[in-house]
Formats: C-alpha cells, structure tokens, sequence
C-alpha cells in the first residue's frame, strides 16, 4: 500500500496532492446540497480559476446548461446559463470530442462572439464530464499565462470529482408517469401524462402532442384562469396544489377533474417542474349553478398570489356567467383608486377617467370625483342601480344599461373595488344578487391577503416607479417612447432603468442600463446612477466622461453591485450621434428603407468593476426616418436563446415593424411571453428639424481689442441674418458678457449666436464654473457690477448652464426681420 501511495506522489505535486486530498474530504463526506459547490471552489484555491462552473446536457440534449458556479458572476467573463450542444463553443467541443479544450487569451479574444465579454485577459479550460449525466466543467482564469501544467492536473481532479445529478425522474420513477400521474416542465410547457389522464381528457396516445396547451384546450373557458394559474410558472410558489375544473365533452355535460399536484424546484440553470395527478370528480359536481361558480371562485382565489391574479380571477368569474359588457377591479390606496384590471382592456371602452395616464398596467382614479362610488366604499355594502340611474358620469358610462360596484372588504377593513356594468338594460334576479354578495366577500378576503403578500414587492416596485421617469420629454426632431416591465417569475424587482435627457442645443441623452441582481438595494442603485448620470450630461460633459464619471461614483460607493450602461448623445438638429457602452447591449437601428443593424462598437467593462477604465466613443449617423432601440437583455435573452441569437430576432422584429406608431411598435417588441428578467425598452425615430436654427461660433482672443473684434463678429453675423432692427441691443448684450468672461475668468472664451424663429440667443462660454452674481444695489462711484443689471433689462431671458468643468452665460432677445 505504501508502494502504492509513493508511485501516486512521485507524479504530483504538491499542490495537486494537496487537491487531490481536499476533493477527497468533500465526496466522502455525505451528500449536502452544497457539495457541488465545495467542489468547484477547490479549482479557485488549486488551479488560480476565478470562475468555476458545470454544464449539464438537457432532457433533449440540445442545450448544455449551467447547474452549479462559483467565483465572480458570470457576466463580467463572458460566460452564459447555456449554450447549443452542437455548437462550437469550447463547451460543447470538450463533451463531443470527449477531451480538454484549453484557450489562452489570444485564442479566447479570437473567437469571444459575445458582445458585452469585458475587455479583459482571460484564459478558459473545457473538460468533458465522463460519469453520472455528462456534461463538462469550465474554468476562467486571469494569469497572464494561462493555466500552467499543475492547473491541468488540478482541474482534472475537479472534473473527475464533481457529482453530477442525472436527469430528474418523472413523477414516479425513471420511466414514464403512472397512469393517473402528469409531469409538466414549467418554461417549456412540455407535459407527460399517464393513460389514465389521457383518458379522463378523451384523448387516445397518438391524439396527444405533449403540449400542455392542448389540455388546456379542452378546459370550460371560464374555468380556464384558475387552471392557468396553476400551470403556469409564474404565478406559483413552491408547495402543494388542488383545484376542481370542467372539461368539454362530444355529448353532455362538462366533465369535473380533480387535480392535485406540488411544484418541485429545479436545480440552477434548469427548469421546475409541475408533478402530480388527475382525478375525475364528476361524483361530487352534479350540476353548474351559482353555487358551483363561487365554489370556483373560491378556488381560483385560493390561488391566486397576486393582487393581479385576484383581478383576473373575478373578472373570469363574474363577467361571462353575468354577460356583463365591462369589469373593473382595483385596490383602494389612500383616496385613489389604482386599477388592477380592466376587461375588456381596450381604452375606447372605458370612460376617460379610468383610462391610463402614462401607464397601460396602472390607470388610477381619484375616489373623491366619484361621490356615489365613495359613499358605497364608507358602507361597504354591494349596491346595484339599474339602467338610467342618475349617477355622475364617469360611473354611468361604466354601465348605462345597468351597474353593480361591489366593495371588497375584509372584516373592517376595505381593500378596494369592483364595477360591473352592462349597455344594455339588465335585469337583476335574486340568484345573481347573491352571487355578487358571496363573490365580493371571497374577493376582498383574497385582495388582502394577496396585498400582505405582496408588501414588500409593491413598496420596491412603487419605489422604482418613482425612479424611473413619469413622462418622456417632448423632443424637437424626434419622438421617443418607452417601456419597463417587471419580471412574471417571482416578487423580486430588478435594477433596469431608462431615461431621455434634453440637452443644450437641440441635443438628447438616451440612457438604458441594469443594476445587477433583483432586489430593493438593485432598485435604489438604479435610481442614484440614473440620477448620477442625469447630473453628469446636463453639466455638459462629452458622453466618454459622462460615463466614465459614473463608474468612478459606482466604485467609490463601494456596493455590491454593479451595473451595465448604454449612453447614447444624438444631435437633433444634425443627424449624428455618439454611443458609449459599459457592459451593454448595442444600440439596434432601423433605417428608412427597413434595414437593420446592430451598431457594433467597442465597449467598456460594466459600471462599477474597474477604478480605471477606458469607454470609448463610436459615432452613429441618422437618417430622418431611422429608429434608435435601447434595450437591455431581459428582452434577448433566455433559456432558448443567448444574447446574439436574440439581438439578431431583436433585429428581424424591428425590421417588420411599421414606424409611424412608435408605441405599437414597443408594445411588440415586449410581446407578452412570460419573463425571467425585467425588461426596459427605450425607442427613438429620428424625424429631423423642419427648420434649423442658425448658429455661429467666435473663439475671443484675450487681446486689448477683445471686446470690439466680438462686436464686429456679431454685427457681421446679424446682418447676414437678416437682423437689423434689434442690433445695437444684441451688440451691448454681447459687449457685457464678452466683458465680464474676459475680467472675472481666465482661459478660453467662445461666444456663440444662435437664432432659432424670431428667438436671438447670445452665449458666452469660459473655463470658470461660478455663476455671475446680481449686485443687489450699485453705489453711485461704482465702477462695477452693472453689466448684469443690463443684461437683465435688456433680454427677454437669460441664465447660466455649465458647460464641461465651466459655464456658458445666456440672453435671449426677441427679433423683428
């Protein structure tokens, strides 16, 4: 045995002997959910790796996927939840060739397709997984070198140490399900199903397709909501699950199911899964009455996490059996009334008081211009009034033929309302007055508890509304439009943000970025690098420093965190822009004949990581009909699809799209597929100025003449514009400021003429970032201290603006031509 040991040793060394002896610690120890972790870890320590991490094939072997990481996140090496088994990516060559792939940094920037990968030295190693379901390990190191040839052997040892789980079994073993048992892979909507459950539904083996939709299909439509939400991953938590619901059937009446099932989570990088079975329940349903609609009332809201599913879930209840031509329901916040859902969803068929402001999702109404809806939210009873009643507008037009406005209390406590109305007379019997009796108590139970559960996700999501912009500026040249949608899997909220910064002459900032990770620390970091980044553009930096300042106020905040950015400056009145990326997604572009392209450019690292960083500029040029998109990757990213097969749909969507109606056109693009990540989209169709104004610029040499040369540029450039009445204003304006830079400042000094319609701006630009000040009063023996006082007399407006480390001193005058 000895002999043994001593042949191993003479092999190694000591730090593979030492790898060696920690692995064997950690796989003989029992299993623990960590233990996957512990064992890559062992490659920071033994083979110099910054980031470790095992991909697993998926049950169709298409995708290799990440079920395990550890080092630094995975976005600052460029490394992805997944990648095509077929594809050529070091990953999937180490498992089809069965051997290492080893890349130095020359190789790996070589082929690196990625495009925010940061602009950093790194090595990578491949190795295939030859046991338990396959796979590889990736390593990422930064050593100048490489991985030396005791990393090779230390890495191996990892690889052979790593337990990979196999696939996850059905729902009651390798094989398939049971006869009455169902598996349902939640992002996929792939399910197996027994015989049994085939033929509860009517359905032979070949009339299957394993799509879950194609159940679904067979559901009575009202009771459809309630199945969806609990099929559908993202609105469930973790736990058990129940619910009676109809199917069709050829002859007769529907058939009741009952089905029962617990939602397994998934390991990293792999989808949770819906298991368990279906029963048939027609013995304890014998007939479809109100009682049979609040039983499933009840069971939809039971449920429903949510305040949103709670909404949906009355309007699925209430609307078809009632016939009713609209349903609101929205939680009472203070004295407003903030809509949940509005069905049917169509603005033209609401009231405008119940229209949305500048949100689709989030219309609100104030309950103090509804008098009549206030008094029944103080009672708290139900209150319906039939066809004609005398009723303020906004409510009558809710329901001419007829209004029902349910409260939603739970015990003394009123959590919001719902409004039924009808066009048409309705006549209402007693079976339906307690059936809104009954469906708005279960509802305000509901609402409330749903509210407690969502606490803590609305004070994040009210505090990044508030973050983000409320309305987008309105543009000369351009119109701009936005959207920001919180992810539909979980409550947590992330950091993605947008913003539209006019600037000085007739130029904008479009800005979009994500904070890393989801959470109220993501959502409060967002809000102060928008306004970082804000403040940093109107002090009129160039875009490069804008950035670069950012980062700079990022590291020395110390957080956690760190963020991606794409700041683009665009010259209205020229056509041309400046991009500068830290981290982030290109700019799209859709020129006028509906062309595409990704504006490639060269990027920084994100916000946050380096103290010293380079962020490069890379100029855009527009064309009057182009359209600018900023997204961030919530939108071209999934489980499916990487970043550049998702810029490239980004890219074919645009392409398609008709530009005359920039809102449709990101409602689009958003789709209503579910998302994993929050999604920002920021859109700009660049129209071009219909008149431009006319500008000069004058650099004042500091000579004893100074002032008279300035004079003589101006009096030139009036009159070449036509401005002849107003000049011996215009002259003593300029005289004063040209007067003031040259006395009070040191450095450069620019005087710039712009006249824009019959508007005549005078600018004087210095190197001194403090404001002129207003003498309060002049003594008669002052020498001094007038010039402002005359400017201000003089001029229909002026101020100051900084301009770049200094200020620029502004008049307007008003021009007669």
């Amino acid at each position: 045995m000895a002999d043994v040991v001593g042949e191993r040793a003479a092999g190694r060394s000591t730090r593979a002997l030492r790898a060696e002896g920690a692995l064997a610690t950690i796989t003989t120890e029992p299993e623990s959910p960590d233990r996957m972790r512990r064992v890559l870890e062992q490659a920071l320590v033994f083979a110099g790796a910054v980031f470790a991490a095992v991909y697993t094939p998926s049950e169709d072997g298409e995708r290799l996927c990440l079920v395990e990481s550890a080092g630094i996140p995975r976005t600052l090496c460029g490394m992805r939840d997944g990648y095509s088994a077929a594809g050529h990516s070091p990953a999937a060559e180490a498992v089809r060739g069965g051997r290492p792939v080893w890349l130095g940094s020359e190789e790996l920037a070589a082929r690196a397709r990625a495009r925010r990968v940061p602009a950093r030295d790194f090595s990578l190693a491949a190795l295939p997984v030859h046991h338990g379901a396959g796979g590889c390990l990736l390593a990422v190191g930064e050593r100048p070198g490489g991985f030396d040839p005791d990393d090779h052997v230390c890495l191996g040892l990892v690889a052979d140490a790593v337990a990979l789980p196999g696939r996850q079994p059905p729902a009651d073993g390798d094989g398939e399900p049971a006869p009455d048992a169902f598996v349902l892979t939640t992002d996929t909507g792939r399910v197996r199903v027994g015989d049994g459950v085939l033929d509860l539904f009517g359905l032979g083996p070949n009339d299957f397709d394993g799509r879950v939709e194609t159940l679904m299909g067979l559901t009575v439509p009202e009771d459809l909501p309630s199945v969806m939400s609990v099929v559908e991953s993202d609105h469930m938590t973790i736990g058990e699950r129940e619910l009676d619901f109809r199917i069709t059937r050829p002859a007769g009446p529907p058939k009741w199911l009952r089905l029962r099932g617990r939602l397994l989570p998934g390991a990293e990088g792999r989808p949770a899964r819906l298991v368990g079975s279906v029963a048939d329940a027609s013995t304890l349903r014998t007939d479809v009455t109100d009682v049979a609609r609040v039983q499933r009332l009840a069971t939809a809201l039971a449920t429903a996490v949510t305040v949103r599913d709670v909404g949906k879930a009355v309007v699925a209840a209430l609307r078809g059996p009632l016939g009713a031509d609209r349903v609101a329901v929205a939680e009472l916040e203070s004295d407003r009334l903030v809509v949940v859902v509005l069905d049917p969803a169509e603005p033209d068929s609401w009231p405008d008081l119940w229209r949305a402001e500048w949100r689709a999702e989030w219309p609100d109404a104030p309950v103090r211009t509804m008098p009549t809806l206030a008094a029944v939210l103080r009672e708290g009873r139900t209150r319906i009034w039939p066809a004609d009643s005398a009723l303020e507008t906004s409510l009558a037009e809710v329901g001419p033929g007829g209004l029902a406005v349910l409260p939603l209390s739970a015990g003394h406590r009123t959590a919001g309302a719902c409004l039924i109305g009808w066009d048409t007379p309705h006549d209402f019997g007693a079976d339906e007055r307690a059936l809104l009796t009954a469906a708005a108590g279960l509802a305000g139970q509901a609402l409330v508890r749903a509210r407690a559960l969502d606490a803590e996700h609305e004070l994040v999501g009210m505090l990044q509304r508030q973050l983000l912009p409320r309305r987008l500026p309105r543009l000369p040249g351009a119109v701009a439009v936005a959207r920001y949608l919180p992810s539909t899997a979980g409550l947590e909220l992330g950091g993605d943000w947008y913003d539209v910064i006019p600037l000085p002459d007739n130029h904008v900032a479009l800005v979009i970025g994500d904070v890393q990770g989801h959470s109220a620390a993501a959502a409060t970091l967002m809000g102060q690098m928008r306004t970082a980044l804000r403040a940093y553009a109107v002090e009129g930096h160039t875009p490069d420093v804008v950035v670069s300042h950012a980062n700079r106020l990022l590291v020395d905040m110390e957080s956690d965190l760190f963020a991606t950015c794409c700041y683009v400056e665009v010259d209205l009145e020229q056509g041309s822009g400046w991009c500068v990326r830290a981290g982030h997604l290109p700019p799209v572009l859709r020129h006028p004949d509906g062309s595409t392209e990704i504006a490639e450019s060269e990027g920084g690292p994100p916000l946050g990581v380096m103290d010293r960083a380079d962020f490069p500029m890379s100029p855009l040029r527009l064309r009057p009909g182009t359209v600018v998109a900023l997204t961030t990757d919530g939108l071209v990213e999934s489980a499916e699809a990487d970043i550049d097969e998702g810029m490239d749909h980004l890219a074919r969507r645009l392409a398609a799209a008709d530009p005359a109606d920039l809102g449709r056109v990101a409602d689009g693009l958003l789709g209503r597929a579910p998302r994993s990540d929050d999604v920002a989209l920021l859109l700009l169709r660049y129209e071009g100025m219909t008149s431009r104004p006319l500008r000069e610029t004058w650099t004042v040499w500091r000579v004893p003449r100074a002032v008279g040369h300035a004079r003589r540029f101006t009096r030139r450039t009036l009159r070449s514009w036509g401005v002849g009445e107003d000049l011996d204003v215009a002259l003593l304006v300029v005289s004063e400021l040209v007067t003031n830079a040259l006395v009070h400042t040191e450095g450069q000094v620019r005087l710039d003429l712009a006249l824009v319609g019959d508007r005549l701006r005078l600018a004087v630009a210095d190197a001194s970032p403090r404001s002129p000040a207003r003498p309060n009063s002049i003594g008669r023996e002052a020498t001094g201290g007038r010039g402002i006082l005359l400017v201000e007399a003089l001029s229909a407006a002026w101020g100051t603006l900084p301009v770049s480390g200094g200020k620029q001193v502004w008049a307007e005058l008003g021009t007669h031509r």
